[in-house]
């Protein structure tokens, strides 16, 4: 049997074939392209029903998606614009290029900007709307390496001055710009953080989805409002920038698009140097769902192909590789004449009366403002699908040999003056040669033609961009501390883990008729793990579209739900696709002016460890919402071994600045913390987010110790005084008839309840006394101990000095102390400086592995009798006790002492 391709090569009927083509064609110019596409979908269809296997082609020709008959048309002044676009261009320019001529080698990038200035002009000018009374903004994701571009454009209307721009990337003293876009420091202007490459794109794609959600649940009002995010070919290598597209064509986001600036160059060189880029991208996105929008060829190339009647130039365009594009912008016309018309006879006759310089000419779509528009006014028209718009421009554009389509362009950040030159002299940019070295910025002044133009441009658009709004309107009152009054009070006999503890905290929370609607639960396919099932029921699960089957356990009270109006976003396995659910909900404040209360919870080491980037991106978005690390500790998930026990994972926390994170052992400590975080986030308006590990262990929880609120905010609090712990103290000496020595065991978690466990052991083995402390967060206690350690270092003469909190607890206290936690020992030792006696740590350092929990805790060293045992040691060094002291613990407690250290195994 021959192969299917020779079968369709080989006509046996030209004539036939032709009538079929003629038909097709009156159809077209009779009733449109529409119509002739729904005839060719049938007879598709009819073919397969007979079982012809035709191919899937995901790709179209290399040329435009939209033909020349049926863009939009642009408004505007296009002399006026491309005046402002070369304005903009030279002052992104300079503001790179004076940068690094001063000492500090700077950095900063020129080329990506100059290659994507007509993207972003077009938009600027004719597409994008800011917030406003009447319409709620769209959200512009900006390629990270394009910032000197956006501040360019904004130093043109006014909003930022010139000194600003020109101590770009010098920020430390106040007067500077960052890099690239940070909302943490400039929190009225950057709307999202994107130069983490991928981490846009995913971002870009769950807030489409989240304003969506908003309007499922009809908390924000229906609008055409857009979120377009930018991004480049080489970024597209990110696994994030791909990974979640699917979610935008399944759930047919028409409300997002993409820009993807095709300059078919990465970091290093080519981007698919033996191939297309775009087309390899055009397949992705059309096969995930998206309406493609391909700009490749600019309108001095529309005559040529108009008069392409063998096809020639078609498949030339097809066969040429992006390497080979890229010689043919860096070497100029003449060699583009020889080696890409030059192919074919026929190809060559096209451009047979075009001089050099004229082909050289021929303009990429990206750099076209009038194939930008039609791109931007098809995506704008679309419904029922996302969009992607692959736009093809030239790395560099605008910097001659300095750069212009170069393997280095990327990393191009200095121009001598011959370079400065061609830039001025190929955009008109009024600077005379005198001006040259000092690369001079230039304002045509606030009363210019341009200017004017630009700001009535903003104005119909309803005001400049980017602008972030810092503050919600509204500052929402939260739940007091008494409506969790069953989490304050002791258990009994009964028992319960911690994530239960929060899960029955959040359903309090969902009840409030304030906060409740605010509240966005996230889970990652895990809900069933953590006990949380009964909100499938209760509030439903986001489905765009509904529940369109009977679910398998219909018949049962928790059956799963799902619901156009649902409340709980579940998103299936992917962490980084729920943490960006978390993070649009997260600044909806911002992004909506509407403070949502989101709740991710997952397993806690597939969080900072596998999103960790992504949390770095919220904190600088300054991100207000609880991340809930359940199954937490090294030995706290018996069983599941060393890929999924978390011990570090505080640490990695730790190293946000805006993030709070707490290890609570109890039920009123999980209470005490939600309840103070909805206030500093929500009515407070505090841009912080806060984590929580939680534990599946079920053990009972007792009363909260009255007045321990603050200290369980601050990270310690005393738990149990043992009456001995007081140095000097006639409380202690009346409780026998010899003071008793003493220690201070500290702990958090899980392991807190081992810490209790061995101060009774020592008590009862060794007639120690012990003072117990739960420590729910060694970061908060570490950071207050460096506030005041840095205080009293830069003020010398101060006559009240500042103590860190960890010593004003242990101050007085008698004893060595030891801490023990389910974390690596670097967590809790972090405090060691701030500690006024000695100080022991006990942790898990080494790699998690399978067995009970018992095993786990002896393995790591952190049970009850490798506490007792340290604290012994400890009095031992103290010289309270001695050597035969400890060796009886050892024999006592069993402890190989040839055991390898877990460190090492």
């Amino acid at each position: 049997m021959k192969p299917l391709q020779d079968i369709l090569d080989a006509d046996k009927d030209p004539v036939e074939t032709q009538e079929w083509i003629d038909a097709l064609t009156a159809v077209i110019e009779r009733d449109g392209a529409e119509r002739a596409h729904q005839l060719l979908e049938r007879m598709v269809e009819v073919s397969r029903r007979a079982g012809a296997q035709l191919p899937f082609q995901p790709t179209t020709e290399y040329i435009n998606t939209i033909p020349p008959h049926l863009e939009e048309k642009m408004g505007g002044d296009q002399t006026l614009e491309w005046k402002i676009r070369s304005l903009i261009r030279w002052n992104a320019m300079a503001m790179v290029v004076r940068a690094n001529r001063k000492p500090g080698e700077l950095g900063g990038h020129i080329a990506s900007f100059a290659s994507s200035a007509t993207l972003y002009d077009v938009g600027f000018n004719h597409v994008w709307r800011a917030p406003s009374a009447d319409h709620p903004g769209d959200l512009i994701c900006s390629q990270g390496h394009s910032s000197p571009g956006i501040y360019a454009r904004a130093f043109l209307e006014g909003r930022l001055t010139e000194d600003q721009i020109d101590h770009f990337r010098m920020e430390v003293d106040g007067r500077g710009i960052p890099s690239y876009p940070h909302p943490w420091l400039m929190p009225d202007f950057w709307q999202a953080p994107t130069v983490s490459m991928g981490l846009g794109p995913i971002s870009a794609i769950y807030q489409a989805r989240f304003f969506k959600y908003l309007e499922h649940r009809e908390l924000l009002k229906k609008s055409d409002r857009k979120v377009w995010c930018f991004m480049g070919d080489g970024e597209c290598d990110e696994p994030e920038s791909l990974g979640a597209i699917s979610l935008a064509g399944r759930e047919q986001l028409d409300n997002l698009c993409f820009v993807i600036n095709c300059n078919l160059q990465r970091l290093d060189g080519p981007v698919r140097g033996n191939g297309k880029i775009i087309q390899e991208l055009e397949g992705v996105f059309r096969g995930a769902g998206w309406n493609v929008i391909k700009v490749v060829w600019g309108s001095y190339w529309d005559p040529l192909l108009a008069r392409d009647k063998s096809g020639m130039l078609r498949k030339l365009m097809m066969e040429t590789v992006d390497g080979e594009y890229q010689n043919c912008k860096a070497f100029g016309g003449a060699y583009t004449r020889e080696h890409f018309f030059g192919k074919y006879p026929e190809t060559a006759e096209l451009v047979a009366s075009l001089s050099d310089e004229d082909i050289y000419r021929l303009n990429r779509g990206g750099h076209d403002p009038h194939k930008v528009y039609a791109a931007y006014a098809a995506a704008m028209a679309k419904k029922g699908q996302p969009t992607v718009i692959l736009a093809k421009t030239v790395k560099g554009y605008g910097m001659g040999s300095a750069g212009e389509s170069l393997n280095p362009t990327h990393q191009t950040k200095k121009l001598d003056d011959a370079a400065v030159r061609h830039f001025r002299d190929r955009f008109n940019i009024p600077v005379s040669d005198e001006q040259l070295p000092k690369v001079p910025f230039y304002h045509p002044g606030p009363d210019s033609p341009e200017v004017k133009y630009m700001k009535q441009r903003r104005a119909e658009l309803g005001g400049s961009l980017p602008q972030r709004r810092a503050k919600a309107d509204e500052s929402l009152p939260v739940p007091e501390l008494s409506v969790f009054e069953r989490l304050l009070k002791d258990t009994g006999e009964r028992e319960i883990s911690t994530t239960m503890a929060f899960v029955q905290a959040l359903n309090m929370v969902l009840r409030d008729k304030t906060i409740g609607p605010r509240v966005v639960p996230i889970v990652a396919d895990e809900a069933r793990t953590f006990g949380m099932e009964g909100l499938f029921r209760q509030i439903g699960i986001y489905a765009p579209f509904g529940q369109k089957y009977k679910p398998v356990d219909a018949d049962q009270l928790m059956y799963y739900r799902e619901d156009a109006a649902g409340q709980v976003l579940q998103e299936g396995i992917t962490e980084a696709g729920a943490f960006s659910s978390w993070l649009a909900a997260a600044t909806s404040y911002s992004t909506n002016n509407l403070p949502m209360l989101p709740f991710f919870i997952f397993y806690s080491m597939f969080g900072f460890q596998r999103i960790g980037d992504s949390a770095w991106q919220a904190a600088d978005m300054r991100a207000r919402g609880f991340l809930l690390g359940a199954t937490a500790g090294r030995t706290t998930l018996n069983g599941e071994g060393l890929q999924h026990e978390d011990g570090h994972s505080h640490l990695l926390a730790g190293s946000i600045p805006n993030c709070k994170s707490y290890d609570p052992t109890f039920g009123y400590e999980v209470a005490v913390i939600l309840q103070h975080g909805m206030k500093r986030m929500l009515t407070e308006q505090v841009d912080e987010y806060y984590y929580l590990t939680l534990m599946n262990e079920n053990y009972s929880h007792p009363e909260m110790p009255k007045g321990a609120e603050e200290g369980i905010i601050k990270g310690m609090y005393l738990l149990r005084d043992s009456g001995f712990g007081i140095r000097d103290s006639g409380k202690a000496k009346a409780k026998s008839k010899s003071a008793k020595p003493c220690v201070q065991l500290m702990g958090s978690g899980t392991i807190l309840r081992e810490v209790i466990a061995a101060a009774e052991l020592l008590d009862k083995d060794f007639g120690v006394a012990a003072d117990i402390w739960s420590c729910p967060s060694f970061n908060e206690l570490r950071r207050d101990g460096f506030d005041a350690e840095r205080w009293n270092r830069l003020h010398p003469e101060a006559k009240q000095k500042k103590q860190a909190y960890v010593s004003q607890c242990l101050e007085g206290r008698s004893g060595p102390a030891i801490a023990a936690t389910d974390y690596v020992r670097q967590y809790a030792d972090q405090i060691r400086s701030f500690v006024p006696m000695r100080y022991s740590v006990l942790g898990t350092d080494g790699f998690g592995r399978s067995d009970t929990r018992a095993n786990l805790r002896r393995f790591f060293e952190v049970d009850r009798y490798y506490i007792a045992h340290a604290a012994i040691a400890a009095l031992a060094e103290d010289g309270v006790m001695n050597a035969k002291d400890v060796a009886r613990a050892i024999k006592e407690y069993k402890i190989d002492v040839e055991k390898a250290n877990p460190l090492t195994v």
